[in-house]
């Protein structure tokens, strides 16, 4: 079978991944943004580098003081001055998620609050607006606020956050954490003397370049963990590096440190002084599972959940398994598997289709569950023995068309269509014609009645194959099962609530589980799988990078290390990654119990 290997956002992942906004090829968790695969991305790769383009020139502009600046609010005396103190908030927590609207990439603020709002569903209920619609006081009406600045203020774009904004930020004791741009814009709003003597920094004199040149930031180091940064040449927008005041001002903590590979330079990535947690990008571009984005995934617990306990744990799955697979095999892998008292999930698709007999010879071929009773037994043997039956789509195919590789099971897209561009990436088309909310359910409703047919039992997780698929798709799939287990995508106009752009969405992908902007719970599945071969211009996956994977994700206090497994490799590179994982000190579970 060919494994289609679709990486997210500059991610490496396996035959269910996909891209995202800022992923080569997105559903693949990554989280978003700009991609090498260009229109299999959300962001695409024309806009997102035309975005750090931008970014570049106006911070240049900013550095010789030619954008307009903000006047100057009240003295200091008028500013209230809370202790400064690590920021509180409960688990259960309410969220604020602002964001950018404006300017000719304010379609990207969308696309970065829902990455945001998606793990912030972790802690509790979120709610997210435009950072235009903010009013006076709304700070206070939640646990913590994040503002995901993705337009750069300035020069010919007026600033599009409301003055009170800036005010309510330097007075609240609630947490806020500030994503990226405008920062400086709310020093010379609320007064530069006044935020430094709050905040112990000046964002005014802070540049995301230095001596003109972004520099090559390829590593940030966070908690023990070093984390990679990979952005392609030209599409770097910068890391801010802060100014720090010194003495005679507040402490900073330095939470992450970003490395210049250029100039073995290291400066904050992410800092922390009063109520304010600052980020100096934006970190949902160009990620992998190692990628500094764990970073960002570990911070939110600061805002939302400081009392949260150290726990780490492991989760596999085994993929593609369908009427047609071999059932000597699934019951290899359930004794090794059971052997170690591994609880495991197993993905199942519960009809076979090869309907041009690529692999038959030129037959067409189509078994079903009750016509695969041998293989219907060798499941039964794996829910006896620690499994978890998940759903894995219908046919795991669309068609009788390439989709984008064979047209047969567990090749192909099934809720999606695709292609294989001449580069070799796979370009992501967009939903089907027929894609609607009573198509995708019409394919559930199979899916479940050929379980039931086979006297097996309705699965309550639901995987979508190669992780991709409509807005309206993924609530379908929420409404049937108790959780979805995969990266997905989340396209613009989900927040907003203007008709939904197929062409615009973002790939994601959790350390722990969420409740997403679908309203679905989304269960982890973070270091991607074992893949021994290069495919689409993706690299080989093998156990020593999964373990790898698995090691940056310990920065994660309480998250997870989830991977998947096709049965139809041996057992030795499983029992190595699992030996590997296990090593680092993660415990492994159930996929019901990544709820928790």
């Amino acid at each position: 079978m060919i494994t289609a290997l679709l990486g997210g956002v500059g991610l490496s992942t396996g035959a269910e991944a996909a891209g995202g906004a800022g992923n080569p090829a997105v559903p693949s968790g990554g989280l978003l943004a700009a991609a090498a695969s260009g229109p299999a991305t959300g962001a695409g790769a024309a806009d997102l580098n035309a975005w750090s383009a931008a970014q570049r020139v106006n911070d240049l502009k900013r550095r010789a003081h030619r954008l307009p600046v903000i006047p100057a609010a009240a003295p200091a005396a008028a500013v209230a001055r809370p202790s400064v103190q690590a920021p509180t908030a409960a688990a259960g927590a309410s969220v604020l998620v602002l964001y950018d609207t404006t300017g000719p990439y304010g379609y990207l603020g969308e696309l970065y609050a829902m990455a945001t709002a998606n793990l912030a569903g972790h802690f509790g209920t979120v709610t997210a607006k435009p950072v235009s619609a903010y009013t006076p006081g709304m700070v206070e009406q939640y646990s913590a606020t994040f503002y995901v600045g993705s337009t750069y203020y300035g020069g010919s774009i007026p600033d599009a956050v409301p003055a009170a904004f800036y005010q309510d930020v330097m007075t609240t004791a609630k947490p806020v954490d500030w994503i990226g741009d405008n920062v400086w814009n709310m020093a010379n709003a609320v007064g530069i003397e006044n935020f430094k003597k709050k905040y112990g920094w000046d964002p005014t004199n802070s540049y995301f370049s230095t001596n003109g040149s972004v520099g090559t930031i390829n590593q940030v180091t966070y908690k023990g963990q070093t984390l990679t940064r990979k952005i392609p040449a030209g599409a770097d927008g910068g890391v801010l590096h802060p100014a720090l005041s010194g003495a005679g001002y507040p402490q900073v903590t330095q939470l992450a440190l970003a490395t210049d590979a250029s100039t073995g330079a290291v400066t904050p990535w992410a800092i922390r002084s009063a109520n304010l947690t600052y980020v100096g990008e934006i970190p949902f571009a160009y990620v992998s599972e190692s990628d500094r984005v764990v970073a960002f995934e570990d911070l939110l617990f600061d805002a939302l959940a400081p009392a949260a306990t150290e726990r780490h744990r492991a989760f596999v799955r085994l993929e593609d398994i369908s009427p047609g697979s071999d059932p000597t095999e699934l019951r290899t892998m359930a004794d090794y598997l059971a052997s170690q008292n591994i609880p495991y999930g197993i993905n199942v698709i519960p009809v076979y289709t090869d309907p041009r007999g690529v692999y038959n010879n030129g037959t067409p071929q189509t078994i079903t569950l009750a016509q695969a009773p041998d293989v219907v037994a060798a499941l039964q043997y794996m829910l006896a023995h620690g499994a978890v039956l998940m759903n894995h789509g219908y046919t795991h195919q669309y068609g009788n068309v390439n989709n984008p590789y064979t047209g047969v099971t567990a090749d192909d897209f099934e809720f999606f269509r695709s292609h294989v561009d001449a580069a070799n990436n796979v370009v992501y088309d967009g939903p089907p014609a027929e894609d609607s909310t009573a198509w995708a359910q019409s394919r559930v409703t199979a899916a479940l009645a050929g379980f039931a047919a086979a006297g097996l039992p309705r699965p309550a997780l639901w995987t979508t194959p190669h992780y991709a698929a409509s807005a309206a798709d993924y609530r379908v799939f929420g409404q049937n099962y108790t959780a979805r287990l995969e990266r997905p995508l989340y396209f613009a106009g989900t927040l907003s609530g203007a008709p939904v752009n197929p062409g615009r969405y973002i790939g994601q992908f959790f350390p722990y589980a969420v409740k997403d902007v679908y309203g679905t719970t989304v269960l982890p599945e973070d270091i991607g799988n074992y893949e021994p071969v290069p495919v689409n211009n993706h690299p080989a996956r093998l156990p020593a990078d999964l373990i790898n994977s698995a090691r940056a994700n310990l920065a994660v206090r309480d998250g997870v290390a989830s991977f998947f497994y096709h049965p139809y490799y041996p057992v030795a590179p499983l029992q190595q990654t699992i030996d590997g994982i296990r090593a680092l000190g993660y415990t492994f579970v159930g996929p019901m119990d990544l709820a928790n």
